[in-house]
């Protein structure tokens, strides 16, 4: 049995990509299901999306990374070959330790963010439900849960840390001398609204507004903060009276468009709007960033802002990754345990992971030689040197190395694996035509 991880993240994939491959907590169980169904062979899955990140987890007698990769492109509407680009692919104990990351939020935009294994726990319950999930999936995930929990009792790594809640104040402060003459509007009534309105509510704008689809809601988180409630259908004749506006929903398509701020925009006769996008896929559409009048932050945008003070969480760090290393030592001996060929089965697994490093580095290579004006020809001689170079350097050390009777001994191991087809021949020589 083998773990494998498959996923794109902020660090690797633009905001829009990552929109298309955004998956609400109401269509983890259909994605599931379809998930399964493309997947050449039985296997366990479950699929973790945040505004963040898009993340597989299968486990299977081998990694089914290329059709996980091929599902995922399909239901994006993207080229496989493209997705890759923006994608990882981690295998057994580096599967493990990225979960394990995950849940204590060292992998996060907000180092230390708590709301990360909540929504884990939100996929690992969906996948159980659904009957994806499995034993050693479920053992993966338990594990998470358990150091996560240990790196949050016996560290600080989430002391101090700056919210995008935070961070949104922050910036509208740099925007306005005094939030307490403003007028905030939340679109949406979801935690990170009801998390970043707690954080305006305590800067005591003049006013503060809560728009959601369903009325009833948006009156109850409204009702909070002392807030006024409204419809989303009222947005684009209300959008001109706020300075500020904060969106947060699960809308596949943007709510706020540019015609519809370029209208409150006349009408406030341009005075500034501060407007924050929170959302994946986007509620305001891009070009709104465009305006003269307009400063609108993506999650991406705020990252520079919540990454304040990481520096001194380092020591927290250091202690969360030691905990983490242990967790991952104990499961992959748990996972062996259960694996009666676990002799031969992950030196297999792990030739598979340094043949596929080779071939992405070489690949990414090639890529670059192409991008600065090389001919497909010296692109190719150089993809295939560089790996004929990766494949013999080890042989060749090898080789180089130790007393005559390790050479000899490797010398004979490394023409087995490399000449077997030419050492044939030179030993059993074909007949002659002449020969009976």
């Amino acid at each position: 049995m083998t773990v494998w991880a498959l996923g794109l993240n902020h660090q690797t994939a633009p905001l829009d990509m990552r929109g298309r491959l955004a998956f609400g907590l109401e269509q983890l169980p259909d994605a599931l299901r379809r998930l399964r169904a493309a997947l050449s062979r039985p296997a366990e899955a479950t699929l973790l999306s945040t505004c963040n990140r898009t993340e597989l987890y299968g486990a299977a007698d081998e990694p089914l990374v290329d059709a996980a990769v091929h599902w995922l492109a399909q239901h994006g509407g993207l080229d496989p070959q493209a997705l890759r680009r923006h994608t990882y692919v981690l295998l057994d104990d580096a599967a493990a330790r990225h979960a394990f990351r995950v849940a204590s939020g060292l992998d996060s935009m907000v180092l230390g963010e708590p709301q990360i294994l909540g929504q884990m726990k939100d996929a690992v319950r969906v996948a159980d439900e659904v009957g994806t999930l499995g034993s050693t999936l479920h053992q993966l995930f338990q594990r998470s849960f358990a150091v996560a929990k240990q790196v949050r009792s016996s560290t600080e790594i989430g002391a101090h840390s700056i919210s995008m809640a935070a961070a949104a104040v922050r910036l509208c402060g740099q925007l306005f001398e005094d939030l307490r003459e403003i007028r905030v509007l939340f679109v949406g009534a979801g935690e990170m609204i009801e998390l970043t309105a707690t954080h305006f509510a305590a800067r005591q704008p003049r006013a503060m507004a809560i728009a959601n689809r369903t009325l009833e809601r948006g009156e109850k988180l409204a009702a909070r903060f002392g807030a006024e409630a409204m419809r989303l259908s009222d947005l684009p004749a209300r959008l001109h009276e706020f300075d500020a506006v904060v969106s947060c929903t699960a809308s596949t398509l943007p709510l706020i468009g540019l015609g519809m701020v370029e209208s409150a925009l006349k009408r406030r006769r341009h005075r500034p709007m501060f407007m924050v996008d929170l959302a994946v896929p986007r509620d305001i559409e891009a070009e709104v960033k465009q305006l003269d009048d307009v400063y609108l932050y993506t999650v991406d945008d705020l990252a520079a802002v919540v990454q304040a003070g990481r520096d001194s969480r380092q020591a927290a760090v250091a202690q969360a990754e030691a905990i983490i290393d242990a967790g991952v030592q104990s499961f992959m001996h748990w996972l062996r345990q259960r694996d009666p060929r676990h002799g031969v089965v992950p030196l297999i697994r792990d030739l598979h992971a340094q043949a596929e490093a080779w071939q992405q580095a070489e690949l990414a290579r090639a890529r670059r030689l192409l991008a600065r004006g090389a001919s497909p020809e010296e692109a190719l001689q150089a993809l295939a040197r560089g790996l004929t170079h990766k494949m013999l350097h080890g042989a060749l050390a090898e080789l180089h190395s130790g007393d005559d009777h390790a050479r000899a001994h490797t010398a004979e191991v490394v023409a087995r694996l490399f000449l077997r087809g030419r050492r044939a021949g030179l030993e059993t020589p074909a007949p002659s035509p002449s020969e009976p």
